[in-house]
């Protein structure tokens, strides 16, 4: 409002503040009073508190209200004096307030009157300042800005088209989803959907944009079906490049754990629907017709519809089936192991983005574990499947080739199954243990029974082998040269044979299936075991059938073919002629001189061994089972062989020690376990007594056309020889074995093989005793023997000098008897220990003869005694000259006989006392003869009641 002068802001003051200023007059008047202050004080301290308040209020008024009713002129001059007196003091403090204060008046009247001239130069200056703004308003700031904001909305439209043209190929990618889906190009479709989806959440807020997303999202999940068929392939026929397509789209989508878990249920899928369809193709094509009910069956029962023409083909498709899903299992891990490394590889080598790492280590964690775990699972399914297959037909009326096949087959996955994960397959190891016992109880009853036909039918005559003979030459036993093959040295095995580390899913991979049904080459190949017309080409065999009655030299041939029976030792280059001299008289080896004996039965008995073995080597679960079969095949061949030519009640009497415990043993074992005595069944037998014979074989019967009985061919010693000889032969065969059915044995069980072998295949040679016994007992004369010297004299005076005739008419006996053994020689090869136990029974019977002639002597001289002796000692002499045996068998038991004539009452009750060989008859007879001579009555009772104490033990 500008300033105004002091003057006119003294009007300003409020009523309290607005003074009246003193007149000249008042200022003068209040100069001419006192001026103490003191009095001027308390005058002002006189005035009421009203005057100095606030609050405005009328003086005139409050002066007038006080005022008492009844009004005096003095007091109230004297009233108005005071007033003017109070006011004069306050004038005049004003007054001197004023004066007081005049020079800061002047100095803040200045600096006001400054500052008014400063804000009017401010005035003028805003004035300009506003002028020349809107100048520039008017000239320069419009047009900028209309500018600027133009540019703004280019660029806002430039976004606008870019989101539109976006826009615009997110509505078109659908096209390509498809046609990289087509291409089964899943990695780059997933990336592309997501691409797609992250730019869609950009422009999510336009509307054409929200259903594009549910689209995308739709494709995302038809992706995601599609990736999960492209999974299932894998299944069947693991693609390299096809699996990496689907682990990268899966890790694009962030879902390689579900993937691995989708994998595997993909496989056990792939797993049921292959042997299903499998199965269900052989039972169609069986069934002839495509009726659809098959299809509704259970795979179960579907395996019941099997035949069993299309079972083997069948389950040889089934498991090349299952190994086509193993294969592409093991090379899913291989390719995950692989991939693992490079990934590490990778990690290492870069170190960056430590949390993707982590994650990415983790996933790798989670499908390594599940891929091991997945191993055993699937290997459990396959084993399941395959056993409802195997358990669903009865294998038991199969050809054995074709159950071994089966076999084979079952074994080779089983192989596989070890490979695959470690697994001892113990589900289809019982199974198969369950069909092959099974199998095995049926195949040998009937095996038996035709051991037995053939047993019947046995006319005991040598088979033709050749000398180099061996079972390994036989088909049944090819698997062991093959499983030996690793001992051969490694320069004569195939390349293939070295590296045996190979698995099988190694040696596959690429291609080739290990269940290919191969063609059984064994049609083509021939068994080089028989020799041509029973006789061999070789030029040294052919000189060996010379005939050498005579003590002629030994062709030189034979001394470099001479084999010892015994040992089995191959062809040495030279002998000694001690040996030569020895074989030339012991060994009756007109015929092929390294030959085996043996028949066509033993050849067959061989051959069953084979396929047992055959059998067992494939199922080593059922070895107890196969090789107690084996051992049943070999008993009743031996019980057959002792029933036709060893069995003879009249001579096991005779005390001899002619079968020994063990032999008797293990025949009786025999004849209780195996042969059925009851010929016809009985109605009334209990259903277990039924199943027991079930398991037995009757009793074997020589065949008729075996005659034993005729003296020319020694009572049918070639049949004998060939009879026994064979068993040794088989027993020596079973020795040879021993390792391999050791090996396979259960532990448990093993205490069984090792009785068997030493109860029974050690036996085998015992035989030869009871057998050659009774040849022995037939070939010579002995009751003629008896008759001669029962007509000796032997109670002569005087020493003779000249033998008697009973000792020429023995060895005219064991003469005959040597040309017999060389005419049956010519026909078989009787082998060393053969006619070593012929002679040692031949003699060991004519020395008891002899001891038997002595103790029917009535009267004897001592002179009598020594023509024993000097008769003894003559058969002595001629019968080293025919055979080779040392020492003569029981020389002993005649001569310690003959000398106990001389002995003193004393002596003979010591030695009858230790001689216990001798039978009670031989003892009380030699007591007479003594009686008279050098022993009286007396003596003789108490020698007689020795004799008897001995025999009371033996009633």
């Amino acid at each position: 409002k500008g300033l105004r002068s002091p003057q006119e802001s003294v009007h300003d003051l409020s009523p309290i503040e607005n003074f009246r200023i003193p007149s000249k007059e008042e200022l003068r008047e209040s100069r001419e009073e006192p001026t103490d202050p003191q009095a001027q004080q308390e005058i002002i301290n006189s005035i009421e508190e009203v005057y100095f308040s606030n609050d405005s209020f009328d003086i005139v008024k409050y002066e007038l209200e006080r005022l008492p009713p009844v009004l005096s002129l003095q007091e109230l001059e004297e009233y108005r004096d005071k007033l003017k007196q109070q006011q004069a003091a306050v004038s005049k403090k004003v007054a001197d307030l004023i004066l007081e204060k005049q020079p800061a008046y002047v100095q803040e009247l200045e600096r006001v009157t400054s500052l008014q001239t400063g804000l009017q130069l401010a005035a003028v200056i805003c004035a300009n300042g506003r002028r020349h703004l809107n100048v520039a308003k008017e000239g320069f700031t419009q047009t900028s800005l209309g500018l600027l904001a133009n540019q703004r909305k280019r660029q806002l439209l430039i976004g606008l088209l870019k989101s539109l043209r976006t826009i615009k190929t997110l509505q078109r990618t659908d096209v390509r989803l498809s046609e990289m889906l087509e291409e089964e190009d899943y990695p780059g479709a997933i990336q592309l959907c997501l691409e797609c989806q992250k730019a869609a959440s950009t422009f999510k807020h336009y509307s054409c944009i929200s259903e594009l997303n549910s689209k995308l999202q739709d494709t995302l999940e038809q992706i995601e079906e599609q990736l999960d068929v492209a999974l299932s392939k894998i299944c069947k026929n693991f693609d390299i490049s096809h699996y990496t397509k689907v682990q990268q789209a899966y890790r694009l989508l962030g879902k390689t754990q579900t993937a691995m878990d989708q994998l595997h249920m993909h496989f056990t899928q792939a797993i049921h629907n292959t042997v299903f369809q499998v199965v269900l193709g052989y039972v169609e094509l069986c069934a002839g017709n495509t009726d659809t009910k098959f299809q509704k069956l259970q795979y179960k029962d579907l395996c019941t519809h099997i035949t069993s023409d299309s079972y083997i083909p069948c389950l040889a498709d089934l498991c090349k089936a299952l190994w086509e899903v193993m294969l592409s299992y093991y090379r899913t891990m291989q390719w995950h192991e692989n991939h693992d490394q490079d990934e590490t590889a990778t990690v290492s080598s870069d170190g960056s983005n430590a949390i993707g790492t982590e994650e990415n280590s983790f996933d790798r964690s989670y499908v390594k574990k599940k891929l091991e775990h997945g191993l055993s699972r699937i290997w459990q399914d396959v084993q399941l499947k395959v056993k409802t297959y195997l358990l669903g037909t009865d294998l038991s009326n199969f050809k054995y080739d074709d159950f071994i096949f089966v076999l084979d087959v079952i074994s080779r996955l089983m192989q596989v199954g070890e490979e695959f994960c470690g697994s001892k397959s113990e589900v289809l190891q019982e199974s198969i243990r369950k069909q092959s016992v099974n199998y095995f109880k049926t195949y040998h009853r009937t095996r038996l029974e035709e051991l037995r036909m053939f047993l019947e039918n046995e006319t005991w005559e040598l088979c033709p082998v050749k000398s180099s003979f061996s079972i390994l030459q036989l088909h049944e036993f090819k698997f062991m040269e093959q499983s030996r093959s690793p001992s051969v040295s490694p320069s004569k095995q195939p390349a293939s044979a070295i590296s045996t580390t190979v698995t099988l899913f190694e040696q596959y991979c690429n291609g080739g299936n290990p269940f290919e049904i191969q063609a059984d080459s064994k049609d083509d190949e021939t068994e080089d075991v028989l020799a041509s017309n029973g006789y061999e080409s070789d030029e040294q065999e052919k000189s060996a059938y010379q005939e050498y009655d005579s003590d002629s030299d030994v062709p030189e041939e034979l001394k470099r073919d001479y084999v010892d029976e015994q040992t089995g030792d191959a062809p040495m280059k030279s002998f000694s002629r001690e040996t030569l001299r020895s074989r030339k008289r012991s060994d009756y080896n007109l015929n092929k001189v390294n030959a085996p004996i043996l028949t066509n039965t033993t050849l067959n008995v061989v051959r069953l061994v084979g396929k047992y073995m055959q059998m067992m080597n494939i199922l080593k679960p059922i070895a107890f089972d196969v090789i107690h079969f084996m051992s049943q095949l070999f008993d009743y061949y031996l019980y057959a062989v002792y029933t036709f030519f060893g069995r003879n009640d009249t001579f096991e009497l005779t005390g001899l020690g002619l079968s020994s415990s063990r032999l008797r043993t293990t025949l009786n074992r025999i004849q209780e376990s195996l042969i059925d005595l009851e010929v016809s069944a009985d109605p009334t037998g209990t259903l277990t007594a039924a199943e027991e014979r079930k398991e037995k074989v009757p009793s074997p019967h020589l065949s008729h056309l075996v005659v034993l009985t005729s003296g020319n061919s020694l009572y049918g010693l070639a049949e004998r020889v060939v009879a026994t000889e064979s068993l040794v032969f088989l027993a020596e065969q079973f020795e040879f074995l021993q390792p391999h059915l050791d090996a396979v044995m259960p532990a448990a069980k093993k205490p069984f093989l090792q009785q068997f072998y030493s109860q029974t295949v050690s036996t085998a040679s015992e035989l030869r005793k009871p057998v050659y016994w009774i040849v022995a007992a037939k070939a010579i004369d002995y009751e003629q023997m008896l008759l001669l010297m029962s007509s000796v004299k032997w109670d002569v005076k005087e020493i003779m000098s000249q033998h008697n005739i009973y000792v020429d008419a023995l060895l005219k006996e064991f003469e005959e008897f040597n040309r017999r053994l060389n005419e049956v020689s010519k026909r078989v090869r009787i082998p060393l220990p053969v006619s070593n136990i012929l002679w040692e029974h031949c003699i060991r019977l004519a020395n008891r003869t002899l001891v038997e002639g002595y103790a029917n002597v009535k009267k004897c001289s001592n002179e009598g005694r020594a023509l024993m002796q000097l008769d003894f000692q003559q058969f002595l002499m001629k019968l080293e000259k025919l055979t080779d045996i040392r020492p003569i068998p029981d020389k002993e038991f005649v001569e310690t006989y003959i000398k106990a004539y001389y002995l003193t009452e004393n002596d003979m009750e010591r030695w009858i006392k230790e001689h216990r060989e001798y039978s009670t008859k031989h003892l009380t007879n030699l007591v007479n003869v003594c009686l008279g001579s050098h022993i009286n009555k007396k003596a003789r009772q108490k020698l007689l009641a020795a004799i008897d104490d001995i025999d009371r033990p033996k009633r």
